[in-house]
């Protein structure tokens, strides 16, 4: 099947932020398949370099990838020299320390996006941006949430919750993340309507991401909770019975085709796939590993039958990836296993 039309010729340059983590390293790597060359922002050159020696080592050869330093996201001109003669950005980056003062996560997050959004706007080669956001930005992702999620929608009680008035204890840090999120979002488009700039912006909101794992250090966040439960340790899964899947592979897909996809401009795109709780990965489990010995199932927990419009979405992964509708989550989870062996 002949590729899509796309913005950008291949061979173009790709700056993505936060190479290192989870998501980035799938961006990364589809945009290298694809024929385009990635610079990556790491905090640290020296513990990114698997990036280069290992998991990207033959395109760093051919001269496909290259690393750059920025190590403080929030710094005032923090992507002035990342940016230069780059055609495209992905901003995956954000502050994941789940520090529980907002003081130090949300004005952080924030003044790194519109740090990143003057440096493109100020950079004639940037063309398409694509802004990494969270389903956090849009609703509380807790058991039971309902309702109708839109281009409008905002996660307002987690604005609340996060700004309550301290002592900030250590389980206020994701309400905190998920704040930033909502605030480094909003600021992302009062900046495309007050700026006017002449690339392109669109953001993809991911709700919890599993899969295929391109790195151990991974393990620390979402793709780190299958494996877990696989070892017995039900800590963090309790805590979140209930959520919406997503496969990394689709959300990789997802930012490739914000940036690549001609007719795609200021979406606000959701990657929902299905509502699943933890005995549903149980069952998985049990199925993929018959002689292993796994936890009982967990108590029952209200669905999320929270909706979106997921169209766009799933015309892209269609049109990027030749694929009809989402990746199953037996697919998802056994990718998400696979990769640790």
């Amino acid at each position: 099947m002949a590729e899509p039309a796309a913005t950008l010729p291949k061979g173009s340059l790709i700056l993505i932020t936060g190479l290192t983590g989870y998501i980035a390293t799938h961006v990364g790597q589809q945009f290298l398949k694809r024929g385009y060359k990635v610079r990556g922002t790491v905090r640290d050159l020296a513990k990114a370099a698997w990036l280069k020696d290992d998991l990207f080592s033959a395109e760093h050869a051919a001269g496909n990838l290259e690393l750059v330093q920025v190590p403080d996201l929030g710094a005032p001109d923090a992507f002035s020299a990342a940016i230069k003669g780059v055609d495209a950005v992905a901003h995956i980056a954000t502050v994941t320390n789940f520090d529980p003062d907002p003081n130090q996560v949300v004005p952080q997050t924030v003044s790194g996006v519109v740090s990143l959004l003057r440096a493109a706007a100020a950079e004639p080669s940037v063309k398409q941006v694509v802004f990494t956001s969270s389903v956090g930005a849009a609703i509380m992702p807790i058991p039971g949430a309902s309702g109708h999620v839109g281009r409008d929608t905002w996660n307002d009680a987690a604005l609340q919750a996060a700004w309550a008035p301290p002592p900030y204890e250590a389980s206020r840090g994701m309400i905190t993340y998920m704040a930033s999120k909502v605030e480094a979002e909003k600021a992302a488009w009062k900046f495309i309507k007050d700026e006017k700039p002449s690339f392109v912006l669109n953001v993809v909101s991911p709700f919890t991401t599993l899969g295929a794992l391109l790195h151990p250090s991974h393990q620390r966040g979402t793709a780190g909770m299958v494996p877990a439960l696989f070892k017995g340790d039900t800590s963090q899964v309790s805590m979140m019975p209930s959520l919406i899947y997503v496969s990394v592979k689709d959300v990789a897909v997802l930012h490739v085709a914000a940036i690549l996809d001609k007719d795609i401009k200021e979406e606000r795109i959701q990657a929902w796939a299905t509502a699943f709780n933890w005995n549903d990965v149980l069952a998985i489990l049990r199925r993929l590993y018959p002689n292993e010995k796994l936890v009982d199932d967990l108590p029952d927990s209200p669905a999320i039958t929270a909706t979106t419009d997921d169209s766009v979405a799933l015309r892209l992964l269609k049109k990027w990836a030749q694929q009809d509708g989402w990746k199953g989550l037996e697919e998802t989870v056994r990718e998400n296993m696979s990769s640790l062996a």
